[in-house]
């Protein structure tokens, strides 16, 4: 049984990693708020963007239109975009989009690539052997459309230059605080008739009817402008969702950890008291019994 000098030690222990956990449980908290926003903010450019493409790509001839919209006949190779967070203490958040993206595309009879947002998705895929192209970590905790741009005009070139036929953006979904779904979209060609999550459910909300446009000064120049924009603002967006998740995720887990620190802190001090009454114990009974020594000596 351990001494209560050992048990106080231990209590001590527990009580300033409860100390740490909560401190990142209200960092969590005061990030995921600002994640949230930006997503929000995003979404109503996201939407119009989204307008304007879908009644494009709609017109005959889609394939004649642009490269980006052309559908290949033979699929030979595939890029998939995997973003993961730079740090772990979030729970499963970082095994789970791993493991979702590797049950996914495990199964493909062609060759799959993959470019990585985020160290923790590096470094699993990595221990996976699998073929990574390019990696990016260390983003700025709110990243602007232009620190992530580079990633939309990688698998932009890939794709045009025929090294890959199609791509694929897996991320973490933002539901709510308890609630982060991994998600696979496929990123090129760009495809409309799909539902593309959030953007879509934000025009339904928002009731918009389809508009007539005039385009000036003319459609191709248009599709050569905004389709590598739009592609890019894809990952921008799911790179947004992916932080909110991550910070949502890691604020529950440490939410938890706290917790349980708290009710071992408790149950080391029950523990504590019994082994410091038992010493009590034993030293009044080493006194009676020296006494009575005493008295019958």
């Amino acid at each position: 049984m351990a001494t209560p000098r050992e048990v106080q030690l231990r209590i001590r222990s527990v009580k300033n990693i409860a100390q740490v956990t909560r401190a990142l449980q209200a960092v969590s908290a005061s990030k995921v708020r600002r994640a949230m926003e930006a997503v929000l903010h995003t979404r109503p450019y996201a939407t119009k963007a989204w307008q304007v493409l879908t009644h494009i790509a709609r017109q005959p001839g889609r394939d004649a239109m642009h490269p980006l919209l052309t559908v290949r006949p033979q699929v030979n190779n595939i890029l998939v975009v995997l973003i993961t967070g730079d740090r772990g203490l979030a729970g499963a958040y970082n095994t789970n989009i791993v493991r979702y993206c590797t049950r996914k595309f495990d199964k493909f009879e062609v060759p799959v690539r993959y470019l990585t947002v985020g160290r923790k998705g590096r470094d699993l895929m990595i221990r996976r052997g699998k073929d990574i192209i390019a990696e990016f970590s260390n983003l700025p905790a709110a990243p602007s459309f232009g620190d992530v741009s580079a990633i939309g005009r990688i698998a932009v070139d890939e794709f045009l230059g025929s090294s890959t036929d199609e791509v694929y953006l897996v991320y973490t979904d933002f539901v709510n605080m308890v609630r982060q779904d991994a998600t696979m979209k496929k990123l090129l060609p760009l495809e409309f008739e799909e539902d593309i999550g959030r953007v879509q459910d934000f025009a339904a909300s928002e009731r918009v009817t389809p508009a007539a446009y005039i385009y000036e000064p003319g459609q191709m120049e248009i599709l050569d402008e905004i389709l590598p924009r739009f592609t890019a603002l894809q990952v921008y967006q799911a790179i947004l969702e992916s932080l909110a998740s991550e910070h949502a995720a890691r604020m529950v887990a440490m939410k938890n950890a706290t917790d349980a620190a708290t009710e071992l802190a408790d149950i080391l001090t029950l523990e504590y008291n019994k082994a410091r009454q038992q010493t009590i114990t034993n030293e009044m009974l080493d006194i009676a019994g020296g006494a009575e020594a005493l008295a019958s000596g």
